[in-house]
Formats: C-alpha cells, sequence, structure tokens
C-alpha cells in the first residue's frame, strides 16, 4: 500500500550534509542514456562530487558529450547478456561493487492487442522487463557482499493504467511494478534499497517512437483505424500540453533522490497529471475510467 507521501516529488536542491548514506563515492550505473531521462539523469548526477556516474547506451558515440560533462562512458546493450555481463564487470573491477544501478532503458511499442506483432512485443519485453531484470540480478551479489546499495527502476504511470491502443506497453510496465515490488522486499535484509519511478508524460523523443510505432503496426483501412488515429491525436495533445506533460529533468530530480537520500521512497509518481491520473482510476474502478476514455478516443 502507498501513501501520500510515496507520491510527493521532492524539490530541487543540490546536495546537503547527511543526505547521502554512502561516506564514499558510489558509483552509479545508468542504462538507456542516450537520449532523454537517461540522459538528464546522467547530467544531474555526474555533478555531484559524491557519485561517480557511469553514462551507458548501445552505442558510445550518442553519449561521447556526457564524458565532457563529468560521466564515464560504457556501452550496454540491455538485450546482450555479455553486453550487460561486461559493464558490471567494469564497474565493479573499478569500485568493487555497484553502489546504484538505475535501470532507465525501455521504449514503447503500440498498437491494439489483435494488431500487434508479437514479436514486436517479444523484443519489448527483452528492454523494459528481462533487461531490467537480468541488470538487478548482476548487480545484487555485489551489492550483498558490501552490505548496501540501490536499485531504481523506472517505470511508467502506465504500470498502474491502461490506456487503449498501449496494452503490451502498459503490460510491460506492469511487469516491472511486480517485479519492483518483490525485489523491494527480497533485497531489503541485504542492506539494499529498491525504488520505483513512475514517470507520466515526459518530452522526450519516447512519443515520437510510439506514434511510428503505432503507424507501422496499424492497418490504415482496418477494423482498428479510427481508434488508432484517435489514439494518435490524444498522444501527440498529451505531449505538446504543458498541464499535461514535463521535461526529463523532472524525472531525473526524483531519480537523484531515490539513489542519494538515505531515505528513499518506494515509489516516486512524477508529474501533476500523472498523480491525478493514478488516483482517479484507482478511486473510480474500471467501469468508470472506461466511460471516460472513451470521451477522449473517439474517432476523428
Amino acid at each position: 500500500m502507498t501513501t501520500p507521501s510515496d507520491h510527493t516529488t521532492p524539490s530541487d536542491s543540490s546536495a546537503r550534509p547527511g543526505q547521502v548514506a554512502d561516506a564514499k563515492t558510489t558509483a552509479v550505473l545508468i542504462t538507456g542514456t542516450s537520449s532523454g531521462i537517461g540522459r538528464a539523469a546522467a547530467l544531474r548526477l555526474a555533478r555531484r562530487s559524491d557519485l561517480t556516474v557511469y553514462a551507458t547506451a548501445r552505442r558510445t558515440e550518442s553519449i561521447a558529450d556526457l564524458a565532457a560533462a563529468g560521466a564515464r562512458v560504457l556501452a550496454l546493450d540491455v538485450t546482450d547478456e555479455a553486453s550487460m555481463a561486461a559493464a558490471v564487470q567494469e564497474v565493479e573491477a573499478a569500485h568493487g561493487f555497484v553502489g546504484a544501478l538505475v535501470n532507465n532503458a525501455g521504449y514503447g511499442a503500440y498498437g491494439t492487442v489483435e494488431e500487434t506483432d508479437l514479436d514486436a512485443v517479444r523484443r519489448q519485453f527483452e528492454t523494459n522487463v528481462f533487461g531490467l531484470a537480468r541488470m538487478a540480478q548482476l548487480v545484487l551479489p555485489g551489492m550483498r557482499r558490501a552490505g548496501r546499495g540501490r536499485i531504481v527502476n523506472v517505470g511508467s504511470m502506465g504500470g498502474r493504467l491502461v490506456f487503449p491502443v498501449g496494452g503490451y506497453y502498459h503490460a510491460s510496465k506492469y511487469a516491472v511494478e511486480a517485479l519492483t515490488d518483490a525485489l523491494r522486499f527480497e533485497a531489503a535484509p541485504f542492506g539494499v534499497r529498491v525504488s520505483l519511478v513512475e514517470p507520466g508524460l515526459i518530452r522526450t523523443e519516447f512519443a515520437t517512437t510510439a506514434a511510428g510505432n503505432l503507424a507501422g503496426q496499424a492497418a490504415p483501412s482496418g477494423p482498428y483505424a479510427a481508434l488508432n488515429q484517435a489514439a494518435d491525436q490524444q498522444m501527440a495533445q498529451g505531449y505538446r500540453s504543458p498541464l499535461m506533460s514535463a521535461r526529463p529533468e523532472a524525472v531525473a530530480r526524483v531519480i537523484d533522490h531515490a539513489v542519494t537520500n538515505s531515505r528513499p521512497r518506494t515509489r516516486y509518481v512524477v508529474t501533476p497529471a500523472a498523480k491525478v491520473l493514478v488516483h482517479t482510476r484507482r478511486l473510480i474502478g474500471g467501469r468508470a475510467f472506461d466511460a471516460i476514455l472513451r470521451t477522449q478516443f473517439r474517432a476523428a
């Protein structure tokens, strides 16, 4: 059960005395830093003198500028076992263990349940779910030996409610919810704190990727053509709206809190709109929420 304090976004602040639980420099490994939330988190955390940040991406040339910002750059593909193991081993060789893992890599593959190619669904789960789980498996032995550590999983408000034409993406984020809840309990006796970050709409390349994926999956004259068009319009409007969306720096701020605060929260819901939607869905139930969606996803 969550409490209102679990969903309060911390205010922006620099490091304060006593904020970091560990006295020595902590190694932070962040997945998916080539753009958006991951890049913003790497830039923010790299400014801290008490952290050594490892920024990662499949292609290191896409994050070369993060080195100039103070981060160390590593190649890491969360769908490749050798790549994941090598990245963790490199951090452990330099620091003994990974002090904090930020599981950020992920993307949205959109389409109706009937029309979406299941191979595309499997690829999405490899990144959003299995890559996240495997990274946790790889860093946990070192954290247990050290008796401390942090794992921050970047999920989504989409792990707490579902919009049409996004069932498979939402399913991946619901899976992240379940894994994080289990891991938080399992790892606690070893001094490992686990937090879940649940962003709402964040103005990154995610929206463009999702819209392009929807266009590729949908049949232009198929039975769901009107719904797909309405979903595309809703997505575009939501990401453009300053009331519905936020910049990636808002998520980076709560990742900073989850990594460095001596008492990290179990969940961080990011953006006011996301908090309203999550609590509305919980309070009104499925039928009433469906009724709201019908007003929003009408055919153009």
